[in-house]
């Protein structure tokens, strides 16, 4: 509340009307300022900078005290304003063997250290498991096997002993990476008796409907099983290969065997494809397609030699691609990528004036990396020999003597991805896939012969 003190106008001479006004002006303005000095003296407001710089900075700072930075935040917005990656790279530190060092290493150590086993491989568990595959495989199921390690030989010994003498088997190897439903198709083709069936189907897929109705004759006595490594390959993921797979399932007579090593092989099906049970002879394959699986255990604790055999090693998204390989060239680069064995070959399939522009370029390469002593790295293209310098190399040693004839002797070596080329800004720079002991072995060898 405002506290006005009022002055008594007791005792005051007389005076004319003009300067009452003037002199009662003056004191309401003395009375409002006196109003302020005191509502001022009351309530103290903290002078900030904020109202120093003016009422939008006022606000501003306002805006910011509302949000206070925990810890927690101050945390993860630095650790998300910086980068984690580091550059040691494990496969650029030790680089990937080739098949003839790894057959080399792994003969080694199986001398030294006892492999394991697990009860599954002893002979009497493997007869018992025989035994009770062919039964639910009479049943009407199909047999899906899951677990660590190798499970190919196994399943080649199950089509061997046992399969075999009961009907036509055909083994797929699903994890090879060229292999296609059609090639699984070619190999059942080639059973006895079923080149010349016509049959009378009019579905899409003519092979698979033919294949069905083969093997669903009255008369037909001999089963057919289906031996087929890794299922959950690339290959065999496509709607076409699992539509022909579930088709030849529908059959009585058709039994499928199959093994899966991705651990989200079981979202390939639905639930319906997994539990419909084959039909009775009598039906078609109008039915319902599906597998009908029993699920197996079959944890066998075996190195995966022969699928990863097909793997390419210098990348790690080849370990579970699978498909087709294509031709790429940052998997070109990686030294690994062609071994030596690869290299002689090809070597030897060239002419004497190839050999010599291979053997010049070699020798200019490792130059390179010999100057580089310690600070070399596997980036083998900084050691690599520009064009126009291996032209001008090449005149002096009679090589050859323009730019078609080089071109035409690079040729047969960048078809094979034994030579590699690059554009730069200063023009063309060529090197040759190869590490430093590697290279050199294969420069030896051409200097032998």
């Amino acid at each position: 509340m405002s506290r006005v003190s009022l002055r008594r106008l007791e005792n005051v001479p007389a005076v004319d009307s003009d300067d009452l006004e003037d002199e009662q002006e003056s004191l309401e303005s003395s009375d409002e300022e006196s109003v302020e000095e005191e509502v001022e003296e009351e309530v103290e407001f903290p002078q900030t900078p904020s109202r120093r710089k003016g009422k939008r900075k006022e606000i501003e700072d306002e805006s910011h005290n509302l949000i206070v930075q925990t810890n927690f935040d101050a945390y993860f917005t630095y650790a998300a304003s910086r980068t984690q990656t580091s550059t040691n790279v494990y496969s650029q530190l030790v680089l990937p063997m080739t098949p003839e060092e790894y057959a080399t290493g792994i003969k080694a150590a199986s001398k030294r250290i006892k492999p394991l086993q697990t009860s599954i491989l002893e002979p009497q568990r493997k007869r018992e498991l025989h035994t009770r595959f062919l039964f639910e495989l009479q049943e009407g199921f199909n047999i899906l096997c899951y677990g660590i390690g190798s499970k190919r030989d196994f399943l080649n010994d199950f089509a061997l002993s046992a399969c075999s003498k009961r009907g036509h088997v055909v083994i797929a190897n699903g994890y090879q990476a060229d292999f296609a439903i059609k090639d699984l198709l070619a190999q059942i083709e080639q059973i006895p008796g079923l080149e010349e069936f016509e049959g009378s189907s009019r579905a899409g897929d003519k092979q698979a409907s033919r294949i069905y109705e083969f093997f669903a004759q009255e008369s037909q006595k001999q089963h057919l099983y289906l031996i087929v490594h890794n299922v959950d390959a690339t290959p065999l993921r496509t709607s076409r290969a699992k539509s022909v797979l579930g088709l030849l399932a529908l059959n009585p007579h058709i039994h499928i065997v199959a093994s899966i090593d991705h651990i989200n092989a079981p979202l390939l099906w639905s639930s319906s494809e997994l539990f419909s049970r084959q039909p009775t002879e009598s039906s078609g394959p109008t039915a319902t397609r599906g597998f009908s699986w029993l699920w197996h255990d079959l944890t066998t604790l075996l190195p995966y030699d022969a699928e990863l055999a097909f793997v390419d090693s210098s990348s790690l998204s080849g370990a579970h691609g699978g498909g087709r390989r294509k031709v790429d060239l940052s998997v070109v680069q990686n030294p690994a990528a062609m071994s030596e064995t690869a290299a002689n070959h090809i070597l030897a399939s060239v002419t004497q004036k190839a050999k010599k522009l291979f053997e010049l370029l070699a020798r200019r390469q490792l130059e390179s990396i010999a100057e580089a002593a310690d600070k070399a790295t596997n980036d083998l293209q900084q050691y690599g020999m520009a064009y126009d310098a291996l032209f001008n190399a090449a005149r002096d040693d009679f090589i050859a003597v323009n730019d078609t004839a080089l071109r035409s002797l690079l040729g047969e070596f960048r078809d094979h991805n034994l030579v590699l080329s690059a554009p730069t800004t200063s023009g063309e720079v060529l090197w040759i896939p190869l590490r430093k002991e590697r290279l050199q072995a294969v420069v030896d060898s051409l200097k032998g012969s």
